[in-house]
């Protein structure tokens, strides 16, 4: 969004450095999401494949005494720590010792003793650490596999990026990249702007243990990508006029990391869903057809087409499409008791099923028909009608429009599931 208001470069840079989690489905999964939100990039790396720039910066820290080799497993180092009763981690103890190149050796940075390592981020504010609170961190792995840190702070510097834009989460990491950034020879900093969490109902970070993080959760659930992109720019991000559901082009003329709130986002799957029924009535007709028919499951595409009017109006995501057509392309579901109970235990439903059985045996087979037998009976017996007709034929008391779909329907069919209601009376 940024980069898009300024006229600037967005650059995609997949941080591969740790080989375990960047498996080649993993970055086809990443390029995939951000294609199906209409997120799109300029240019792209990969980091695993600038390995030889990193540690050559790494050596030329090592040349000027800015780091230095150690070989202290983590579990020296916390027995050291709990010998002198001081706080957990590295507490510098390879500083000073001429440690060569070996099995389970590192480099490790050498932070500064004093002073502060700083920056103003854009939606956080001013963030301060002091030096002698960071330990000297890694920055190449003992099997010569540079770590993210230096990668980062070389690549933020040898690609001109001026805006850094991420997670809360990664604060914490930020002090690393300056001061790698500075041993570089940087003398300015880029942007920082540090996006707010977003959180469940219960106000829990996300996770994929228990929430669905995933874009593909959402795709797989019928969730329109416009949708999804729209509702993802008002976490923690509003429209000057408050308006939520405008033109990605509008958004985009408005966008300011400064007005983001730094408060955690409340991902509320409700009013996704109505982000996502407000986009999915507004496609054309056709559209929705192209979009929702892999939804729909076994179902003829001119029956389909007939019906999809129908669906578009009544439906908060596409996965609901198959239990709306349920009861006209197979059986129809069981009525739950208690819907039963409460529509056919009134007085008067079973005269209501014997005379719209017996009327709908001759009628012509076009919903407006089946439409005046139906409420011509309720005016004869001056009762209500459609809803114990519907949970008969359906099994549900809710759904499409009764009598289009009906009509669809083999006259036999719907007699039998009447006259079976009207048995079980």
């Amino acid at each position: 969004m940024y980069a898009r208001h300024t006229g600037g470069v967005m650059v995609l840079r997949i941080e591969d450095t740790d080989a375990d989690r960047s498996r080649p489905e993993l970055i086809d999964a990443i390029h995939e999401s951000l294609s199906w939100l209409g997120i799109d990039w300029d240019e792209e790396y990969l980091q695993s494949e600038r390995f030889d720039q990193y540690l050559e910066a790494a050596q030329s820290f090592l040349d000027k005494g800015l780091a230095y080799r150690c070989d202290c497993s983590q579990e020296a180092s916390r027995a050291r720590a709990e010998a002198r009763g001081g706080k957990p981690g590295y507490d510098g103890f390879c500083r000073d010792r001429d440690v060569q190149p070996g099995e389970g050796v590192v480099i490790r940075f050498r932070t500064p003793d004093e002073g502060v390592t700083a920056w103003d981020d854009l939606i956080r504010g001013r963030v301060e650490f002091q030096n002698s609170e960071l330990e000297d961190f890694v920055i190449v792995r003992s099997s010569g596999v540079p770590m993210f840190h230096v990668a980062n702070a070389y690549d933020d510097l040898d690609m001109g990026i001026t805006h850094v834009v991420r997670g809360e989460d990664l604060v914490n990491t930020v002090p690393r990249v300056l001061l790698l950034r500075a041993a570089l020879g940087a003398t300015d900093q880029p942007t920082f702007a540090h996006l707010p969490l977003i959180v469940n109902e219960k106000r829990q970070k996300l996770s994929k243990r228990r929430d669905d993080v995933s874009v593909g959760d959402y795709v797989n659930k019928g969730f329109l990508s416009e949708a999804m992109r729209n509702y993802l720019l008002t976490l923690g991000w509003s429209a000057k006029d408050d308006a939520e559901i405008l033109p990605i082009e509008e958004f985009v003329a408005q966008f300011e990391l400064s007005d983001i709130n730094k408060a955690p986002a409340f991902f509320d799957i409700k009013k996704l869903e109505h982000f996502n029924s407000e986009y999915i009535r507004a496609l054309s007709v056709e559209d929705f057809i192209e979009r929702s028919i892999p939804f729909a499951g076994d179902v003829d595409p001119a029956l389909y087409g007939r019906l999809a009017e129908l669906v578009q109006g009544r439906i908060k995501r596409l996965d609901e499409i198959p239990a709306l057509l349920e009861w006209v392309v197979g059986d129809a579901p069981e009525p739950s008791e208690k819907d039963w109970r409460k529509v056919m235990g009134k007085d008067g439903v079973p005269e209501v099923l014997d005379l719209v059985i017996e009327r709908l045996a001759a009628c012509a087979w076009t919903p407006e028909s089946l439409e005046e037998v139906v409420f011509g009976v309720g005016k004869e017996l001056d009762t209500k009608t459609q809803l114990p007709v519907r949970l008969a034929l359906t099994g549900v008391r809710f759904g499409l429009p009764l009598f289009e779909p009906m009509a669809e329907l083999d006259r036999d069919l719907v007699i039998s599931r009447l006259t079976t209601a009207r048995a079980r009376l």
